[in-house]
């Protein structure tokens, strides 16, 4: 989940078995520069909070905050499992939906209920508190409002739309078993088609011109025709499979800032995504980890994340930014599917994806 797009974001590929050699950011890079009082953090590599929220925790808690960026999504979880008798850190953030049942069944984490997990809505808790729940956020297909007003065409609504004949040749999405966002696209055409019909509803997509590339930035930044990256690298898709919070993003980066968003989205194709963050066996500093999950589901956390990782917070009580609300789009029946679900059919589901689509 993971993944949310800084400008020019990297691709969140969630199912590449390699390794990623990992970076390091955050405000400490000793792990004895604080005494032993030092917590890291492993992330995927679109990590990002304010720097006055971290260093507020780090007063409050007396912990010093390292993060450890080690790739996307996947490739972090991987290297949790082969590494959990000796964890690179001590709290691992950003296993999202698709991959906790990875994470649970490898028995990565150690079970923690944070101080402030009853704020947190039901619908995104694991039972046994097995991980915590942090942020939440869609994947959807997102539109050039341009190109569909000069057409004189009305912008797709629903997943059934993409495969009627006014739009072929529009649509591009991630690859399933590379990209998050292209695994999320992948799900929520399960959870809307059932087992036996979503791979005949990717016939027909494919049918109707449907273009696969390897990953979010390439959709996004090179081939949607309505995002800064996309106009500048002449991209000639006007659909894209996205998520429901870069609208924002395209007004926020802008210079100067538009007054509407000049992307649109089709809030009938998203599916839900909730990322997670677990406390890790064998942890050098458990106390430590346990004061950070306490401090990613706290207040100002939460209402820090959506204009720094575009995600939203998974707390009732948090209160979202203007331009988050007003250039935002929300999906008032997203599809989902039970963690069991998509962990007893995620491989096969994308094995076939792979054959009948690439």
């Amino acid at each position: 989940m993971h993944i949310r797009q800084k400008p020019a974001a990297a691709t969140a590929a969630v199912l590449a078995l390699a390794l990623s050699a990992c970076g390091s950011g955050g405000s400490g890079d000793d792990p004895q520069a604080s005494g032993g009082k030092t917590v890291t953090l492993v992330s995927h590599d679109s990590w990002a909070a304010s720097k006055e929220v971290i260093a507020a925790f780090e007063k409050e808690s007396g912990f010093k905050v390292k993060v450890l960026e080690d790739g996307d999504a996947g490739q972090a979880l991987n290297k949790a499992v082969l590494t959990k008798d000796h964890p690179q850190g001590d709290v691992l953030f950003g296993v999202d939906n698709t991959l906790l049942s990875r994470a649970l069944d490898n028995e990565v984490f150690e079970p923690y209920r944070a101080g402030e997990s009853a704020k947190i809505g039901e619908e995104f808790k694991v039972e046994g508190d097995a991980a915590t729940p942090v942020t939440t956020g869609d994947v959807c297909v997102n539109y050039d409002k341009a190109y569909f007003e000069k057409k004189g065409i009305q912008p797709p609504k629903t997943l059934g739309d993409l495969i009627k004949p006014e739009y072929k040749n529009l649509l591009v999405t991630e690859n399933a078993g590379t990209s998050s966002p292209g695994l999320g696209f992948l799900l929520g055409t399960a959870a809307e088609y059932g087992d036996k019909g979503w791979q005949d509803y990717w016939k027909k997509l494919k049918a109707n011109g449907l273009k696969v590339v390897s990953g979010w930035e390439q959709a996004y930044n090179e081939e949607f025709s309505g995002s800064a990256g996309g106009k500048q690298a002449g991209g000639e898709r006007p659909l894209v499979v996205s998520y429901a919070s870069s609208p924002p993003v395209e007004v926020i980066y802008a210079d100067p800032q538009p007054e509407e968003a000049p992307t649109g989205v089709a809030t009938g194709t998203c599916f839900r995504q909730v990322e997670y963050a677990g406390l890790l066996k064998n942890a050098k500093n458990p106390e430590g980890g346990k004061a950070l999950l306490d401090f990613l589901v706290s207040k100002p956390f939460q209402e820090d994340l959506p204009l720094n990782m575009f995600v939203n917070p998974v707390r009732a009580d948090a209160e979202l930014p203007e331009a988050f609300t007003e250039h935002g789009a929300v999906a008032e029946d997203p599809k989902t599917l039970a963690p069991e679900k998509i962990a007893a059919n995620r491989d096969q589901w994308v094995d076939a994806w792979t054959s009948l689509v690439l």
